[in-house]
């Protein structure tokens, strides 16, 4: 049983997410406005530090098709050197509908604007973790 910190990695804003230490639930940790790659993944090593997250799972954006593009190469490249850099195992996982889900989860909570612009990467990290803490428990 590992505390696993979760990454929506996103352009402009990354979502981070991490779980408790007996993996039930996955928390929303913050947003990381961050352009420069270096400073997002340095930020995320002192986070991972900081909540001493033994693993890592990055989403992986694949297309409905499961086929992957840009984007989801952008990830991988992103999810290697993280790992590189923080000495932490980093996997990636099948993200397709995080971010629908995110979405509808704000609607449902009737959250718009900026506020929702603010989140949704985060509530889309927690889609992430809990989908993979949930394929962990059913691989035990």
């Amino acid at each position: 049983i590992l505390i696993i910190m979760a990454i929506d990695y996103g352009d402009v804003r990354t979502g981070v997410a991490v779980c408790d230490k007996m993996e039930m639930l996955a928390s929303p940790v913050c947003i990381i406005e961050q352009r420069n790659q270096e400073i997002l993944i340095d930020k995320i090593c002192e986070l991972a530090g900081q909540y001493k997250a033994e693993q890592i799972v990055v989403g992986l954006p694949k297309n409905m098709d499961s086929s992957e593009g840009e984007r989801a190469q952008k990830c991988k490249n992103f999810a290697d050197s993280l790992s590189e850099k923080s000495g932490i195992e980093t996997v990636l996982r099948d993200e397709r509908l995080s971010t629908v889900v995110a979405h509808n989860i704000l609607n449902a909570t009737n959250t718009r604007g900026k506020k929702r612009k603010a989140v949704v990467d985060q509530v889309a990290a927690v889609m992430i973790l809990q989908d993979y803490i949930d394929f962990r428990k059913n691989q035990r």
